[in-house]
């Protein structure tokens, strides 16, 4: 467990400098662009009522109340966690590919390390979902000041008085109603960061041969993970809710469970040092 820890530390204080980056980029382009959204709305209205001599209701009746989806869908909400996402994507691959890739192979070193090999493949996992669930957290304290700015520039008799962020569909995904939402939602992001981990594997113990071996397994897995819902879409209202979920439990178990022994197996008896 200790050495599981501080594997854990090295791989998030090795992506720590970008980390705080990428928290700068989302936190400069999202307060920025909420700004900009709330006074490009009071702009319009202050125009159109001035031109066309209108009272507030007639211009909400024509243009609408200011909500806060107004900025979420914009291009300065939507920019940030695009970016996000594909930095985290980039990282999965990185994580790995820079102990192989660097000056001095790093991966040796760490493969020679004093414990199990496969603590190296929990510790990049486990980093990965830190990683993702600090984002989460930063969006969830963004969106706090953000709801304050746009009350202090958007006047409440333009404003929707709905805030609630659950009423929001991306928010939806990353903020669950429930734990088991949030299992759910954030287990399948685990299997999948897993089935790539294990996938590079393939790839990094075959080389060109494996990069046929880890397509041909990321196809399996996807198709045994999505299985009970082909079985749902083949044959219609033939087995009850429950059972597609608790079929979809097994095949999640039986994807991450084979994933982890494969992964375990390559680490062990196919990559050398």
């Amino acid at each position: 467990m200790k050495n599981y820890l501080k594997l854990v530390n090295f791989e998030i204080s090795r992506f720590f400098k970008l980390y705080l980056i990428l928290i700068g980029l989302t936190i400069v382009c999202q307060l920025i662009g909420v700004i900009r959204v709330s006074k490009g709305y009071m702009d319009l209205a202050e125009k159109v009522m001035d031109k066309n001599q209108l009272s507030v209701s007639q211009f909400i009746e024509q243009y609408g109340t200011f909500s806060f989806q107004r900025f979420v869908y914009s291009e300065w909400f939507l920019m940030s966690i695009y970016i996000c996402i594909a930095m985290l994507i980039i990282y999965v691959f990185l994580i790995w590919y820079r102990d192989w890739l660097g000056k001095n192979s790093f991966i040796y070193r760490l493969l020679m390390l004093p414990t199990e090999r496969i603590t190296i493949y929990f510790a990049k996992l486990t980093a990965i979902m830190l990683l993702l669930l600090g984002l989460i957290t930063l969006q969830l304290l963004l969106v706090l000041i953000e709801i304050q700015i746009v009350n202090s520039i958007v006047p409440a008799d333009f404003r929707t008085y709905s805030y609630g962020i659950s009423n929001i569909d991306i928010f939806v995904l990353m903020y669950p109603n429930t734990f088991t939402e949030f299992v759910l939602i954030y287990g399948i992001g685990l299997i999948f960061v897993a089935v790539l981990f294990t996938a590079i594997l393939f790839e990094r113990s075959y080389r060109l041969k494996g990069i046929f071996f880890a397509i041909v397994y990321g196809v399996l897995s996807l198709g045994v993970f999505f299985a009970p819902l082909l079985l749902n879409g083949f044959y219609p209202r033939y087995f009850y809710p429950l059972e597609i979920i608790l079929m979809g439990m097994v095949t999640s178990f039986i994807v991450l469970g084979s994933t982890i022994w494969i992964a375990n197996h390559l680490l062990k008896h196919k990559i050398m040092v």
